[in-house]
């Protein structure tokens, strides 16, 4: 990439970086515990096809990745993913004015770059530098932006609209994709897929019972979503809700 293209990325990505900055700066925290869902009648739409896809592809696909693939493989891939979300979770942490959380993500990914064979393996975690999951919607939560409107979207599920900017400034803002070529960009977005395949896997029982067992699957969905990201967002303040699961369409840090 020639350094004039560099520059001209990474200009607009600092542009819309400070819009979203100012925006954020003008916006006052919500009330706690409130639901905002104005496009319900088009969100539950796209629940319905969301399930019709989870039913017709994601659990078959998933179904079959866990039970033909050794859990120990599996693993190797999803840290390997992990991995290398996190520069821009060190990049978040800085913004969040967070320190602290930046070192360890750091010392975690040089450990697992190069201990742990490129993050395939996890020796940081046994040396205590465990992950401190964040993104780009947690640093606009910080900067005071509000949370807007409950929101699905096709495939990528249930979000709010802070949730919904923050994935897309996190993907621009991704540090390695100036550095991958084309071909390591598809190893990034494959590892990726395949972390999300084993996430749906190892929590089947949870998503099956939400989607195809509950009275109002979306109702639930969006239930279980807002208070498990608001409880991520509180960073162990009090809440009047604390759910031990994670966001049942979540391919984390992708989360």
């Amino acid at each position: 990439m020639s350094s004039l293209r560099k520059a001209t990325l990474w200009t607009g990505r600092l542009a819309v970086l400070s819009t979203i900055l100012f925006l954020s700066a003008c916006a006052h925290p919500e009330a706690p515990g409130t639901i905002r869902d104005p496009y319900e009648a088009r969100n539950r739409q796209i629940h319905e096809a969301n399930k019709t896809l989870d039913r017709s592809v994601f659990r078959p696909v998933s179904t079959a990745y866990g039970k033909s693939v050794p859990r120990p493989v599996r693993s190797g891939v999803s840290n390997f993913a992990s991995n290398l979300s996190l520069p821009g979770a060190v990049i978040n942490s800085l913004l969040q004015f967070r320190p602290g959380d930046a070192a360890q993500n750091t010392t975690r990914f040089l450990i697992n770059t190069t201990i742990g064979l490129g993050g395939i393996f996890d020796p940081a975690s046994r040396m205590g530098a465990t992950k401190v999951n964040t993104d780009f919607g947690e640093t606009l939560y910080v900067w005071g932006m509000r949370e807007g409107a409950y929101v699905e979207f096709p495939v990528l599920g249930p979000m709010t609209e802070r949730a919904m900017v923050g994935r897309v400034v996190d993907f621009a803002m991704n540090p390695l994709r100036p550095l991958a070529d084309s071909e390591e960009r598809n190893v990034m977005a494959g590892t990726r897929v395949l972390r999300g395949a084993n996430a749906r896997y190892e929590n089947s029982d949870l998503v099956d019972s939400v989607l195809y067992d509950s009275a109002d699957s979306y109702a639930q969905s969006r239930q279980i979503y807002l208070d498990s990201r608001r409880h991520k967002l509180s960073r162990n303040q009090e809440t009047d809700y604390f759910d031990p699961y994670e966001d049942p369409y979540a391919d984390s840090n992708a989360e």
